[in-house]
């Protein structure tokens, strides 16, 4: 298989923009393509999916260790012409400022991958070539084979580019992308607006492939994604569905690793997708699980769904499996205030209100250790994600049980996860590569309520 990874100087630099106009252009070549993307992100890869028609999966080093990102490549890539894995924040962008942990470069030189390198040329000209020769030799190891400017102001700031590039630089100077602001993808408070929000419109990705196609040279391109060997994947026996899980998605609950809900698939589960918002009635499952996502974006009509509300209510209070993370928590709780500090009622299970003012972000890559047995995991599993939100919890009655202890690199280690009966909340994403045993856990759990008493 043929892989390229797309990194970035730095965040910012129209990464994202310029690898879905790649994904677009290489399809138009009748190309199947296989996204993947570096790190703990789910908005890039639901664009990916768009473009290409194939779930993207995330490659993060960090929690889910080299041996299952390149076996995720493996199988997901096997029958692709060519996968484009891009990176997140900065190439070299990670866990700290002392390893390569959790970087782009990380997984690039697992993957053994040539990697081609953005750089946003606005306000640069000749320095744009010291800034690729330092990232070349940050890492010699590093196959870095290719550059791409974005956003010059025109032909003759692009030629001034890439010539200073040419020059310096062993990787090639692929072309320059003039500057246009209609190709910049909205944004709000956790990142770009998703795909489910129509925010890639047809029009845009076919200004996006467009640029792409005039402005870079993609047979060369193409021809410096070399051929990579990885390990065929283990694949074990397919098991039979054991259980039945309802998974909520829709437009506020829509970050959900690929992964995750795949593996749920190989330990058993039969999912079952529905819509909260829509106030869809609540599928005849065995076990519920919530992603996050953008409830306080949507808070009136989650609240309005007075009868989702209460079904939620009833199968948490009877004691079935329930797994809500970030936005799922946010409406388990008693109320949500939206960004107009408006209070709006939700499922009630956890007694405190979730605020979205003051703003205050909490990010981080965290390390989960269960403390007790739930429906995910039992007492001593470990399992590794990342916390995102901008929202903040009203203190939480000590009487419910915290079965969390997180560590988070520079931040003290500190109790969280709420389980109330069957119910566990909390704010980290955790990703199931991290622990196999976490989807296992909870498709069981699941399968225990579906049997016959």
């Amino acid at each position: 298989m043929r892989i390229l990874v797309v990194a970035g100087v730095s965040t910012g630099v129209g990464k994202t923009s310029i690898t879905l106009g790649l994904l677009e252009a290489l399809s138009r070549r009748g190309l199947r393509v296989q996204a993947f993307k570096v790190g703990p992100d789910f908005i890039d890869p639901g664009f990916h999916e768009l473009v290409t028609g194939r779930p993207s999966y995330n490659l993060d080093g960090w929690m889910c260790g080299r041996e299952r990102v390149l076996a995720c490549v493996a199988r997901h890539a096997s029958d692709a012409d060519v996968g484009v894995v891009e990176g997140m924040m900065g190439c070299f962008d990670g866990l700290d400022g002392r390893t390569e942990a959790g970087s782009t470069a990380q997984v690039a030189k697992w993957l053994g991958a040539p990697l081609v390198l953005v750089l946003d040329a606005w306000a640069s000209a000749r320095s744009a070539g010291a800034v690729a020769l330092g990232f070349e030799r940050f890492d010699p190891e590093l196959n870095v084979v290719g550059y791409i400017a974005n956003r010059v102001g025109g032909e003759g700031h692009a030629r001034m580019v890439l010539d200073a590039i040419g020059a310096a630089c062993r990787g090639a100077p692929l072309g320059a992308i003039v500057r246009n602001e209609r190709l910049v993808l909205p944004e709000r408070h956790l990142g770009l607006v998703s795909a489910v929000e129509a925010a890639l419109e047809p029009e845009k990705l076919r200004a996006l492939g467009d640029a792409v196609e005039r402005a870079l040279d993609l047979d060369r391109l193409l021809a410096l994604a070399a051929p990579v060997e990885l390990p065929p994947p283990a694949r074990g026996t397919p098991t039979a569905p054991i259980g039945r899980i309802g998974v909520a998605r829709d437009e506020a609950f829509q970050f959900y690793y690929a992964e995750n809900l795949e593996m749920l698939r190989e330990a058993g589960a039969e999912l079952v997708f529905w819509s909260p918002l829509a106030g869809q009635e609540l599928p005849r499952v065995d076990g519920l699980y919530f992603g996050g996502g953008y409830p306080e974006l949507h808070a009136v009509r989650l609240a309005e769904n007075v009868s989702t509300r209460e079904a939620v209510r009833r199968f948490a209070d009877a004691g079935r499996p329930v797994y809500a993370e970030c936005g799922g928590l946010m409406y388990l709780a008693e109320m949500l205030e939206d960004l107009d500090g408006v209070a709006h009622p939700m499922v009630g299970v956890l007694p405190t209100t979730v605020r979205m003012k003051p703003r205050r972000m909490a990010l981080g890559y965290t390390e989960v250790t269960f403390t007790d047995s739930t429906p995910l995991g039992q007492a001593g599993a470990i399992g590794r994600g990342h916390e995102f939100h901008y929202s903040t919890l009203d203190r939480v009655p000590d009487s419910i049980e915290r079965v969390y202890h997180l560590e988070q690199r520079g931040a003290a280690r500190r109790a969280e996860g709420y389980l109330i009966g069957r119910t566990l909340m909390s704010y980290i994403h955790l990703h199931f590569a991290s622990n196999h045993d976490l989807p296992r856990s909870f498709v069981a759990a699941c399968a225990e309520r579906s049997a016959p008493s």
